[in-house]
This record gives C-alpha cells, sequence and structure tokens, in this order.
C-alpha cells in the first residue's frame, strides 16, 4: 500500500480505534455526572424529582440491586434496577472479617460513606457493622457498594452501573435527604421463597428481617428502622417520646401505628395461607425425591446383589464362568459343540468296525523295506474304492432302448 492510501484510510482506522475504547473514559468529571436523559424523562414521568429522597434494595439469590424514588404523594416507586455484577459468600449475614461474605440487614448510608476516590471506579460504604451486627460482635470493614465488577465480601456493580447508582444518591442528599436505607436481602421475600428456605439455619433471622420488607410492600415508604434486645424493629412509636432505641438493651414501651397494624395483620394472615400451601407443595416434592432416591437405592443393591452371587459361582467353579446354556434358536449349529464329547451325537462320527480294524492292521504290520528302502504297501481302503469306482452302479448307467443293449453307443 502507498503512503497516500495509508494516509487516506487513517481517519477509518483512527475511528475504530476509539470505538474500542471504555466508553467511562469520556467522562471527565464522574463524581457530578448527570443522571442519564432517559433516567431524568421517566422521574418526571412518575412524578419524581431528581432530588427527592431514594433507598435501595438488595437481593443475593436473585442478583439485583434496585433504586426506589420518592414520588410527589410520598410513596416511593421503583425507578431503576440494575444487576449486581458479582457478590461473594452465600445467602446469610456476615458475621466475621474475612469469612467474604456479602452482608444481610438494613444500612443507613450518610454522605460521609460516599467515596469518590474509590479504587473501584466509584463507591458508598454500607456501614457494616451496624448496631445490630456489634450486638453480636461481629467484625468486618470496608464492605461496599463500588464499581469494577469486583467482590470479596461486597456488592460489586459494573463501572457503568455504579456511576448511575453514585448520581441517585448524590442527588438525594443535595435535595437533602439525611440518609439513605440500604435493604439487604437474601431473595425477595415471598411465602414461595420463605418455604423454600425453610429448614436454613438462618430462617429466624430472615422471619425478622421480611417484617421490615412487608412494611415497605405495605405503605411503599422506607421503614423506620431501630435496634433493641438485639434484633430489628420497624416503624415502632415509643410511648414516651424520646425515649432511646438500645441494641443490648430491652426495648423501651412502644407500638406501630394503628392503620399499619391493621393492615399488617390482614397481609400477614393472607401470608400465612400461602406460606403453608408452599410448604405443603415443597414437602410432597420432597417426598417423591426420596421415594425416589430409596427406590432407585433399592435396585442398585438387588444388582449389587445378583454381581456377588456371580462372582461367588464363578469362584465355586475354579475361577471360570459357568458354560452357557445352549438354546437350539441360537447361530449356527449348537450340537457342533457336542460332537468331541461322549454320548450318542459323538457315536454317529466314530469310524466304521471295519475300516477301524482294517486301520489297525495297517498300523500293526512291520513296515517293508527294500535294502533299507521302504516298500509301499496297498492301501486296504483304496483298493474297495477303485473296485467300487471300476464298476458304476446301476443307478449311474444310461437307460438304452433293448435293441441298443450291446450296442457300444
Amino acid at each position: 500500500m502507498t503512503p497516500m492510501r495509508t494516509l487516506r484510510f487513517l481517519p477509518i482506522l483512527l475511528l475504530g480505534l476509539t470505538g474500542c475504547q471504555d466508553a467511562l473514559d469520556s467522562v471527565s468529571n464522574k463524581v457530578e455526572h448527570p443522571l442519564p436523559a432517559k433516567l431524568v424523562n421517566k422521574m418526571k414521568a412518575h412524578d419524581m424529582s431528581t432530588r427527592s429522597p431514594i433507598m435501595m434494595r438488595i437481593f443475593k439469590e436473585e442478583g439485583i440491586l434496585e433504586v426506589w424514588k420518592q414520588k410527589g404523594n410520598g410513596r416511593f416507586d421503583i425507578i431503576a434496577s440494575y444487576e449486581i455484577c458479582k457478590w461473594s459468600g452465600k445467602l446469610g449475614p456476615k458475621f466475621r472479617e474475612g469469612d467474604r461474605q456479602a452482608p444481610e440487614g438494613y444500612y443507613r448510608i450518610y454522605p460521609a460513606q460516599m467515596n469518590p476516590n474509590s479504587s473501584y471506579y466509584l463507591s458508598f460504604n454500607m456501614g457494616y457493622p451496624n448496631s445490630y451486627d456489634r450486638s453480636f460482635n461481629r467484625t468486618g470493614s470496608n464492605l461496599m457498594v463500588h464499581g469494577a465488577c469486583s467482590s470479596a465480601g461486597c456488592y460489586s456493580m459494573t463501572d457503568e452501573q455504579v456511576l448511575e447508582i453514585y448520581g441517585f444518591a448524590r442527588d438525594a442528599f443535595k435535595g437533602g435527604q439525611q440518609y439513605f436505607t440500604v435493604e439487604a436481602l437474601p431473595f425477595r421475600m415471598t411465602a414461595e421463597n420463605m418455604a423454600r428456605h425453610r429448614d436454613s439455619e438462618h430462617f429466624e433471622f430472615w422471619k425478622m428481617l421480611k417484617t421490615g420488607y412487608d412494611h415497605f410492600e405495605l405503605t411503599k415508604q422506607p421503614p423506620k428502622v431501630e435496634v433493641c434486645d438485639r434484633q430489628y424493629v420497624f416503624n415502632q412509636v415509643p410511648e414516651i417520646e424520646n425515649a432511646a432505641f438500645m441494641a443490648n438493651a430491652a426495648c423501651p414501651p412502644a407500638r406501630v401505628p394503628a392503620t399499619l397494624a391493621s393492615a399488617y395483620n390482614a397481609y400477614e394472615k393472607n401470608w400465612n395461607q400461602s406460606f403453608a400451601k408452599a410448604v405443603a407443595k415443597f414437602d410432597s416434592l420432597e417426598a417423591k425425591q426420596i421415594a425416589a432416591t430409596e427406590a432407585k437405592a433399592e435396585a442398585e443393591a438387588r444388582r449389587a446383589e445378583r454381581e456377588a452371587e456371580k462372582q461367588s459361582r464363578i469362584a465355586a467353579n475354579g475361577g471360570q464362568s459357568p458354560a452357557p446354556v445352549l438354546s437350539l434358536f441360537a447361530t449356527g449349529n449348537p450340537l457342533k459343540a457336542l460332537t468331541a464329547g461322549p454320548g450318542p451325537v459323538a457315536a454317529l462320527t466314530a469310524p466304521a468296525p471295519e475300516a477301524a480294524a482294517q486301520t489297525a492292521a495297517v498300523e500293526a504290520a512291520p513296515e517293508a523295506t527294500l535294502g533299507g528302502i521302504p516298500v509301499p504297501v496297498p492301501n486296504p481302503s483304496a483298493s474297495g474304492e477303485v473296485a467300487n469306482a471300476a464298476t458304476p452302479s446301476q443307478a449311474e448307467q444310461p437307460n438304452k432302448p433293448f435293441w441298443k443293449i450291446w450296442s457300444k453307443n
């Protein structure tokens, strides 16, 4: 290719290289990068301000992070949902530093927990351990929601996702929100999911988290979360104004507002019925699986027993497999295998007595010699064959008319 042609294609090559660059390289100020126009328009369509309060929900099993935002009527609606790129550990809470377990519970995020200089693009600290975690002496630090899609106990997103998530939080703080809540849950706490995990060691812990989940499902407002008597409590109004909730102390006298309590009781009644049906369904499925497993085990035991009996017979036969039973319908002639043995079939193949006697006489006679040279001895059986060959049988003679009996032709 000539230099002139190379220069002519250079803009095309540069354009291709530009398209391969990370899209976020063009973000000059990631901390103040505005939310995309499509999200701003969606907020307007749902009667949301860009600076209205937010809350977030994380579901481990589904691998989802949701952003909810307050509407003009005070209730919250979902505005964005993101697939979590990576989270480490398994279902259940975090217990200690280094267990690589992503936390579960209710966490408050204040402006000071936002990290614009994160090594993982952008991040915010979840605030683990909170007062509930500390009441059980749980340890850990720097548990984040961050970018870079790499997790060691955190909830990791892609850089593009965390750029938007960070933007939602930034704008809400600018609007005056003091903190937002992150509900980190093992799964959507439906009756079916709870029934499926009813045998987990964490089931009682999850039932406690479910109360806050249910309150949000009913009110579409983030529950007011407190910790007392080493447990989460939700939307409790103390009887004594400004009474403190202490994680390691007994809960102060308090109650849930009457309207919420009534709605929750009705909700819980229906939920319990659904839970009982789900448990019955899973019990039936488990019973069928157990029966199938037992049947398979019994069949395997019978097969092993037959194999042991077979090996025992082989050992009793001197290490050789027993002779197979001959079948008249087998391919080939099954009687051939018996021709060498005793019995009537073997007798059919034995030589005639006369032929045997002649053969014995020849073998017993001394060998004739002429000056040390063996002299051929007539074969007695061959002479009979020659005689028979010289005299054609009547069946072999041609049929002639009686007047041609003496004719040569």
